[in-house]
């Protein structure tokens, strides 16, 4: 229908007639000559339409926004004074014999030059919202993401093998979504949270290097950089070791930047223990880009009369801790204010302070740790004259997530960035973790290998570290993995520990442990949030902006009115009765 695109016109196609097809992004009419500027999906360009063509400047006159047309016409230079230098189009123009309207369009519900449409108008109305400049780019992104992921695997030996989506239930963390069995009454499949187990009997199955780019399900509680369906970029290999399989990955995540935002990534990326991570940035995410550190005041504060530190300095599972952020003590008593009310959000009960000013530090607290403490804080933190000291001081778990949150919000708010990206890798994550009532729970998966044999395991469980890997981008984790168990007797202690008796064990995964019995080799793997890691690549806020077609917060689709409820024939079928509480 076309004879070029509209974003590509440029003088190499002066005096040549040409057909262009596409929406219209803009009207204008200028006393008797009327511009369109038309649009498609490789950008704009200028259509101009003259009186002396009667029959096409009347149809010009009646065109609106969003109306689809094919035009003919020839391409010519714009005057000097008219030229465009903010779109590649801009020094030239189509002058129209005619034009033809593809499809009219209602007025619509948003402007799509618009900033202040609200995300629930957008979503309702997505297939208007794609047709923003902005969101074209980041999907157009997305696409070249993947296919530099596809091209880099298949480059590196690795097959694409599909996983089936409806499969069995088994622990992995989150809540499973159900689909209810017609041929087999009262039984349900799952949706897959992750390939996880496939991948590991396709290593069993003698393919050693396997990749997917694959749908996963989760039905969790979401926020900005969740969905209850997500991509990931899947890996297995076997025969390697962490690494051989984190050296690969980082490979091909170097690659990746450069060819998809022309970014140079560190020839290597740091190292950090998930101990050390937790210790200085209270997350096992750090943004690397924050030249803020947590520095630890237990020994310090354990003999101080103030009780609110006193008290979980001498606690084992307390911690005093302490932050200088550089040039602080600009930090209005209001704003302090409002991060106090912020850490609350993480269990934290308040936010102690010291700002250094030229007349000495200052703090409410002062009185309660005496001179000598406030010295040696300051010469801890390592604190200088117009910097501010914030203290946490709770159980470890509270004051890591309140300051390690506290310290990325700061970041923001200051722009306290040293750098635009900053990569790492997070190793030595423990096996366990340890809940209230002394039970244990596994930090990544049930198998994951330990770092420990068996019987090491076995007699100090919440002390032993896994062979697991994050990598983390400027906070986010993008990507993570681990070396596998590989042996039977090592994946039922795993089980035991984790309170899953032989006949549990054997109803949710005696498929993988009869395959562990045969010739199962060492193998490990890595999976990717495709989604997080094109929204970082993006500049985006929320995943929901690099998705097609996502869901709400709540889990809805705005554009179907999915959730929806279904005909009683169809549950019939599938012998459900839906049973909703009365309302009040």
């Amino acid at each position: 229908m076309r004879t070029h695109f509209c974003g590509e016109l440029n003088k190499d196609a002066l005096d040549q007639e040409v057909t262009l097809c596409g929406w219209i992004n803009r009207r204008r009419d200028h006393g008797g000559v009327i511009f369109l500027d038309v649009r498609d999906k490789r950008g704009i360009a200028q259509v101009v339409i003259n009186p002396d063509t009667a029959d096409t400047f009347a149809i010009a006159e009646s065109v609106r926004n969003e109306f689809v047309l094919k035009i003919k016409g020839k391409v010519i230079a714009r005057d000097d004074a008219m030229i465009n230098s903010k779109i590649p189009t801009g020094e030239v123009e189509v002058v129209a014999s005619d034009i033809e309207i593809l499809n009219t369009s209602k007025p619509i519900p948003f402007q799509l030059d618009a900033t202040d449409t609200s995300e629930e108008v957008r979503l309702k109305y997505r297939y208007l919202d794609l047709r923003r400049d902005e969101m074209q780019k980041r999907l157009r992104l997305r696409s070249k993401v993947t296919h530099f992921m596809r091209d880099f695997m298949d480059s590196n030996d690795f097959l694409d093998i599909e996983t089936p989506f409806l499969t069995k239930a088994t622990p992995e963390g989150a809540r499973d979504y159900l689909v209810p069995s017609r041929t087999h009454e009262g039984s349900f499949f799952a949706l897959p949270q992750s390939p996880q187990l496939f991948k590991q009997l396709l290593m069993m199955s003698g393919f050693e290097r396997y990749y997917q780019i694959v749908k996963c399900f989760r039905d969790e509680d979401l926020r900005a950089d969740r969905q209850p369906e997500f991509t990931q970029l899947d890996v297995e290999t076997s025969f390697m070791d962490e690494g051989e399989i984190t050296g690969l990955m980082e490979k091909m995540t170097r690659g990746l930047f450069k060819e998809a935002i022309n970014v140079d990534l560190p020839d290597e990326f740091p190292t950090i223990t998930f101990a050390d991570a937790m210790r200085l940035y209270g997350v096992d995410r750090p943004d690397m880009r924050i030249p803020l550190q947590m520095v630890d005041l237990n020994e310090l504060m354990q003999s101080v009369e103030f009780k609110v530190f006193s008290g979980p300095a001498s606690n084992e599972d307390g911690r005093v801790a302490a932050m200088r952020v550089p040039g602080g003590a600009t930090i209005s008593r209001k704003q302090i204010d409002d991060y106090t009310k912020y850490v609350s959000i993480y269990g934290a009960k308040g936010l102690a302070y010291i700002k250094l000013n030229e007349d000495g530090p200052v703090s409410p607290i002062i009185k309660f740790l005496g001179d000598e403490v406030t010295q040696k804080v300051i010469e801890l933190t390592g604190a200088e004259t117009g910097d501010i000291i914030f203290f946490g001081a709770d159980k470890a778990k509270i004051v890591n997530e309140s300051l390690g949150n506290l310290r990325e919000k700061l970041a923001k708010d200051l722009n306290l960035y040293d750098k635009e990206w900053a990569p790492i890798w997070v190793l030595d994550f423990p096996m366990f973790d340890v809940a209230d009532d002394g039970s244990l729970n596994a930090i990544h998966h049930p198998f994951t290998a330990p770092s420990v044999d068996a019987q090491t395991l076995v007699d100090n469980p919440s002390e032993a570290l896994s062979r697991a890997y994050d990598l983390v981008i400027n906070g986010s984790e993008v990507g993570g993995g681990s070396i596998r168990i590989h042996q039977s007797d090592m994946q039922k202690t795993v089980l035991t520990l984790l309170g899953i008796d032989d006949e549990e064990a054997r109803e949710k995964f005696g498929f993988l442990l009869d395959a562990l019995e045969y010739g199962c080799p060492p193998h490990g793997g890595m999976a990717f949030g495709l989604d997080r890691l094109v929204m970082i690549l993006a500049g985006a806020d929320s995943i929901r902006e690099v998705i097609a077609f996502p869901k709400t917060q709540t889990a809805a689709c705005l554009l179907t009115s999915a959730p929806a409820t279904v005909p009683r024939k169809q549950l019939r079928e599938l012998s459900i009765k839906v049973s909703l509480p009365e309302k009040s």
